[in-house]
C-alpha cells in the first residue's frame, strides 16, 4: 500500500518536536513527509524544506496557503502533523479538517479552553480524523497497565499518583535566547498554563488513560519560582475522582536532577502498579498480600495488547521514539480505512481526550488565582 502522503506545519530546522514526529511517521514506513508550512516565514520554510528534501513548490509560507492549494492537488496531503506553539493549533487544525484532511496535532490541544471547544466542534463536522499525539499512551507497558486496571486485578482505584518533573528551566533561559525556553513561557503562545499545559497534562492524560477514572474536582497550587516568569514552572495538584478515588499530580521544570521523570503509581483494594518512563520496558505489579512482582515488555505475563505495541525481541529496550511511533502507525490503520469509508476501534487519543486536557489546564489555572481553591471540572 502507498505511503500516506503528509504535511507538516510548523517542525523547521531549529525545532525539536517536529524531527520527533518525523522520526515517528518513518518507523513503519507508513507516512511519507511530501509538503510543510515548516516556519513562520516562506523563507524560512523553504530552507527547511529543502533540507527535508522536499519540492521547493510545496514548501509554503503559511498553512492556510498550503491547506488551500493542497486540497486542489490530486496527489494533495491526506493528513498533516500540526507541531507549532499552542496558539496555531486550532487555526491550522480547523483550515485542513475544513478541507477533509485528517490531522495529527502535538498537545495541548489549543491555547485557550474556549479555543478547545471550537476545535471539537469543528472536527466533529469533519469527515477527517482528530488525533492528538499524547505519545505515552503509545508505550507497551502503559497499555498493559490500562488492561490490567480493566481487568480488575487492582479491584477498585483508591490512590492514583503522577509525577512528572524536569530540571531544564530552573534558569531563565527564555532569557538567553532559547526559543523553546522563550514560546512555552509566553501566555499568547502557551495559553494560560506554562508547566501544568506543557507536561502537567502529560501526567493528567496517562492517570486517566490508564485508570480509566473522570475527574470530578481538584485543588491547585501553580507556581513561578524563576523571577520574572510569567507562566508556572510547578504545579501541585490534589485530584478527586468520579466514584470515590483520589489523587495527587506533581509537575516541575525546575527540579535539578530530573530529565523526563514521568511516573504513575495506581492503588487498588486489591493491588498497585508502578510505571516510570525512564525505565519503561518494566511495570511493577503488586497483589496486596504478596511479593512485588517485574513485569517485563516481553516476558512471562506480557499481554496482547502489549504485545501488539512491541516491535523488537525481549532485552532490547524500546522507549520514546518507538511509543511516539505507535501513535503515528495506529493513526495510519484508521486513515487507510478512511480511504475505504470504513472505521476501526483504536486506542488513540482524541479531540476529546485534548478537550478533556484544556479543561483541566483551565481548572488548574482558575483553583490556583482563588489560592489553591477545590473547583469543579
Amino acid at each position: 500500500m502507498k505511503p500516506i502522503r503528509l504535511g507538516m506545519i510548523g517542525g523547521g530546522n531549529d525545532a525539536f518536536i517536529g524531527g520527533v514526529h518525523r522520526i515517528a511517521a518513518r518507523i513503519d514506513g507508513r507516512f511519507e513527509l511530501v509538503a510543510g508550512a515548516l516556519s513562520s516565514t516562506a523563507e524560512k520554510s523553504k530552507a527547511s524544506g529543502a533540507a527535508l528534501g522536499l519540492d521547493a513548490d510545496r514548501c509554503y509560507g503559511d498553512f492556510n496557503e498550503m491547506a488551500a492549494r493542497e486540497a486542489e492537488l490530486e496527489n494533495g496531503v491526506e493528513a498533516v502533523a500540526i507541531v507549532t506553539p499552542n496558539h496555531v493549533h486550532y487555526p491550522a487544525a480547523r483550515a485542513f479538517l475544513q478541507r477533509g484532511i485528517h490531522v495529527i496535532c502535538d498537545k495541548p490541544l489549543t491555547s485557550t479552553l474556549e479555543d478547545a471547544k471550537k476545535l471539537v466542534a469543528a472536527a466533529e463536522q469533519s469527515n477527517a480524523h482528530f488525533i492528538l499525539t499524547h505519545n505515552y499512551t503509545g508505550y507497551p507497558m502503559v497499555r498493559q497497565a490500562r488492561a490490567m486496571v480493566a481487568e480488575g486485578l487492582l479491584g477498585k482505584i483508591r490512590v492514583v499518583q503522577a509525577e512528572y518533573p524536569q530540571d531544564w528551566l530552573t534558569m531563565p533561559l527564555e532569557g538567553e535566547g532559547s526559543k523553546q525556553a522563550e514560546w512555552r513561557t509566553d501566555p499568547a503562545r502557551s495559553g494560560a498554563g506554562g508547566c501544568v499545559g506543557d507536561i502537567g497534562t502529560h501526567a493528567y492524560n496517562l492517570a486517566g488513560f490508564v485508570t480509566g477514572l473522570t475527574l470530578d474536582s481538584l485543588a491547585a497550587d501553580l507556581t513561578s519560582f524563576v523571577e520574572g516568569r510569567r507562566l508556572d514552572d510547578n504545579v501541585h495538584v490534589m485530584l478527586r475522582y468520579e466514584g470515590g478515588a483520589k489523587g495527587m499530580l506533581w509537575s516541575s521544570q525546575v527540579a535539578p536532577g530530573n530529565e523526563n521523570a514521568l511516573k504513575l503509581r495506581v492503588y487498588g483494594e486489591k493491588g498497585g502498579l508502578e510505571w516510570s518512563q525512564e525505565d519503561p520496558n518494566y511495570l511493577w505489579f503488586t497483589p496486596h498480600g504478596e511479593a512485588k512482582r517485574l513485569l517485563t515488555r516481553n516476558g512471562a505475563g506480557a499481554y496482547g495488547v502489549n504485545q501488539e505495541a512491541s516491535r523488537i525481541p525481549p532485552g532490547h529496550p524500546e522507549g520514546y521514539l518507538e511509543g511516539f511511533a505507535n501513535i503515528y502507525n495506529e493513526a495510519a490503520d484508521v486513515i487507510v480505512a478512511a480511504r475505504d469509508g470504513a472505521t476501526i476501534e483504536h486506542l488513540l487519543p482524541t479531540v476529546h481526550d485534548g478537550l478533556d486536557g484544556v479543561t483541566f489546564i483551565d481548572a488548574c489555572v482558575r483553583s490556583s488565582a482563588g489560592d489553591a481553591a477545590w473547583v469543579k471540572v
